[in-house]
């Protein structure tokens, strides 16, 4: 007589827990792993943010043009012209050939770089907005004729930039960030770094901006100090 052989209730049981567990062990361990990409992800993402303003920065100053605006809204061709550099500790706005959008390829734009609050309040943000640039008189929108300065000289009274929906983030959450002008009066003196530029006779040499992380993240790239010259051939003076 031959016996047959099967598999009890328990042993069924037992099988089916080892499955399970073997299931719900596979499940954390892929949970595990596919928050460990989403973190890496992240940080690249961040990190090629942090390069790529770094990149913006270079071209949009690179880019710099040499521009005489008439200031106001009443600006014509009688009007006087003045260099159209606002060179500030917390804001820089110029023309330049690159823009956001279109890179090197389009018109050139009114660029205006500057320090914004942080997120939820906390630091700072350096920020950018950027403007079609319509001609000396167009730009004359961005600034008006002010009152004398120490020197006799006619001063100039900008708008101020605001922060848009459109603005683009070039650095977030900064502890401190600022603008310095670099100006070398002849070769026997050494470089000069200006927080302010008031030179209306010549542009500056050099632009630096200084930045400071709110929270040092040794595993991600932080903003460093960027500085640029300002490759120009033909001085304001020039213009006169």
């Amino acid at each position: 007589m031959i016996r047959e052989r099967g598999v009890t209730l328990l042993e069924l049981l037992i099988a089916i827990t080892l499955v399970s567990l073997l299931i719900v062990g596979m499940l954390f361990a892929m949970r595990v792993g596919f928050n460990t990409l989403d973190a890496t992800n992240r940080k690249v993402l961040i990190n090629r943010r942090t390069t790529g303003a770094q990149r913006i920065l270079q071209f949009q100053v690179a880019g710099f043009m040499p521009e005489m605006v008439q200031c106001g809204v009443a600006g014509g061709p009688s009007a006087p012209k003045v260099p159209f550099l606002q060179a500030e500790p917390n804001v820089m706005r110029f023309v330049t050939s690159y823009s956001l959008a279109e890179a090197g390829r389009g018109f050139p734009r009114v660029v205006e770089i500057f320090v914004g609050p942080g997120e939820d309040g906390q630091g700072v943000r350096l920020l950018a907005n950027e403007y079609l640039f319509t001609g000396p008189q167009g730009a004359g929108l961005f600034c008006a004729p002010g009152p004398p300065d120490a020197t006799g000289a006619a001063s100039v009274q900008w708008r101020a930039a605001e922060v848009r929906p459109s603005s683009f983030v070039l650095a977030d959450k900064l502890a401190t960030a600022r603008f310095l002008y670099l100006v070398v009066p002849d070769e026997n003196t050494p470089e000069i770094w200006m927080p302010r530029w008031v030179r209306k006779e010549q542009w500056p040499v050099a632009v630096r901006i200084e930045m400071a992380p709110l929270e040092l993240q040794p595993d991600r790239v932080q903003p460093i100090p960027f500085t640029a010259p300002l490759r120009v051939t033909r001085q304001p003076r020039e213009w006169q």
